[in-house]
């Protein structure tokens, strides 16, 4: 598979994972209960910038390939 359609099908994926961390986000006061509300809210926190380590990632690769080409 061509790189740049492997990088705009990962990139396509982690933009759907945070989409739904994002959604869960505000049903974490639902629960009513502290102790879990918080390590929820830690965990989302960690998903969210872990998917945002793939995204970075995955533009510092284009942006090598695009140097490459020049």
């Amino acid at each position: 598979m061509e790189p740049s359609i492997t990088i705009q099908k990962i990139r396509e994926q982690a933009n759907r994972i945070a989409a739904c961390v994002t959604a869960m986000h505000p049903l974490v006061p639902g629960l009513a209960d502290p102790p879990t509300q918080t390590e929820l809210l830690k965990a989302l926190y960690e998903l969210t910038r872990s998917v945002e380590v793939v995204k970075k990632q995955l533009l510092k690769l284009e942006k090598r390939d695009d140097s490459s080409e020049l």
